[in-house]
C-alpha cells in the first residue's frame, strides 16, 4: 500500500494518541477527576469519524482501528493501563461499546452515506458528553428512570445537542430545508430516549447506532 494512502489514518491515530495523553496527564499530574478526563476523551474521540469523513478514509481502515481500540478497551478493564478513561467509580463497558459503535456505523454507512455515521457518533460524543457535564454540575431537578438517575438539565442538554448536530450536518449535505430540521427533531427525541434508559454504558452503542439508522430512515422518507 502506498505511504500516501496511510497518511490520513496516521494523522487520525496521532490525534487519538495525543487526546489520551492529555487526559492521562491531567489525571495523573493535575489530579483532574477521572470523570472529567474521561469526558475529554469521550467528546474528543467522537471527532474521529468526522475527520475520517473529511479525509475520505476507507471503511476498512476505520473498522480495523475500531477492533484494535475495542481490544485495548477490554484489556484496560482488567489492567489499569488507562485509569483516566475507565476509573469512573461505576461498573461500565462504555469505552468498549464506544469503540465498537464507531466500527459498526462505518461498516454500515461509509463511504456513500457517511454523514449518517458521523451524526450517530457526534450525537454520542457531544450529546451524552455535555449532558453528563451539565447534569453533574447544574442538575437541580433529578428523576429516576429504570434505575437510572438523571436530571432534567442533563436530558435537555442531550436533546438540544442532538438536534443541533443532526440539523447542521444534514443542512451541510442537503441544504437548509424544513424537512432537515423535522428529521433532526425526530432523531433528537429518539437519541434522548435511548440515552435515558441505557444501562451499564450500553448507550455508547445504542445511541450512535439508533441515531444513525433512524436518521437514515427519516431522511429517506422526507
Amino acid at each position: 500500500m502506498p505511504t500516501a494512502d496511510l497518511m490520513p489514518m496516521s494523522g487520525v491515530a496521532l490525534y487519538l494518541v495525543m487526546l489520551v495523553a492529555i487526559a492521562e496527564s491531567l489525571n495523573r499530574f493535575r489530579h483532574t477527576s477521572p470523570e472529567t478526563s474521561r469526558k475529554i476523551v469521550h467528546i474528543g474521540a467522537g471527532q474521529v469519524l468526522l475527520l475520517a469523513w473529511w479525509l475520505q478514509i476507507p471503511a476498512w481502515e476505520i473498522i480495523g482501528a475500531s477492533v484494535v481500540a475495542s481490544i485495548i478497551a477490554l484489556v484496560s478493564y482488567v489492567l489499569p493501563i488507562l485509569p483516566s478513561i475507565n476509573s469512573v467509580g461505576r461498573k461500565s463497558l462504555g469505552t468498549f461499546f464506544y469503540a465498537v459503535s464507531i466500527g459498526v456505523v462505518a461498516a454500515c454507512f461509509f463511504p456513500d452515506r457517511a454523514h449518517f455515521a458521523v451524526i450517530g457518533i457526534l450525537i454520542m460524543a457531544w450529546g451524552d458528553g455535555l449532558a453528563a457535564i451539565i447534569g453533574q454540575r447544574f442538575g437541580r431537578h433529578p428523576y429516576h428512570l429504570w434505575g437510572n438517575r438523571k436530571s432534567m438539565e442533563g436530558t435537555g442538554t442531550m436533546a438540544i445537542a442532538s438536534l443541533l448536530v443532526t440539523g447542521l450536518i444534514l443542512t451541510a449535505v442537503y441544504g437548509a430545508t424544513g424537512s432537515v430540521w423535522l428529521v433532526a427533531f425526530g432523531v433528537a427525541i429518539a437519541a434522548t430516549g435511548l440515552e435515558a434508559i441505557a444501562q451499564l454504558g450500553i448507550d455508547n452503542l445504542t445511541v450512535p447506532l439508533g441515531s444513525a439508522f433512524i436518521c437514515a430512515y427519516l431522511s429517506h422518507w422526507l
